[in-house]
């Protein structure tokens, strides 16, 4: 089954905020215009049109090194 989360804060303009994740609790590292956008899982949960998913709130982001 694969797992999926709902992500929380962090740029507007993000393209999905339900997305695929490989292990629940790790932090997730999502690119975004020449940089990552970081999200750490919460103990919350959101319903979506997928189900029930995980709520990961965003913590920082950081530049692709060029």
């Amino acid at each position: 089954m694969a797992h999926k989360a709902f992500l929380e804060g962090g740029p507007a303009d993000l393209p999905d905020r339900v997305v695929p994740i490989e292990t629940p609790g790790q932090d997730l590292k999502i690119p975004h215009l020449g940089g990552y956008e970081h999200f750490r899982e919460t103990p919350r949960r959101e319903d979506t049109a997928e189900g029930t998913l995980r709520v990961y709130e965003w913590w920082e982001r950081t530049e692709i090194a060029e």
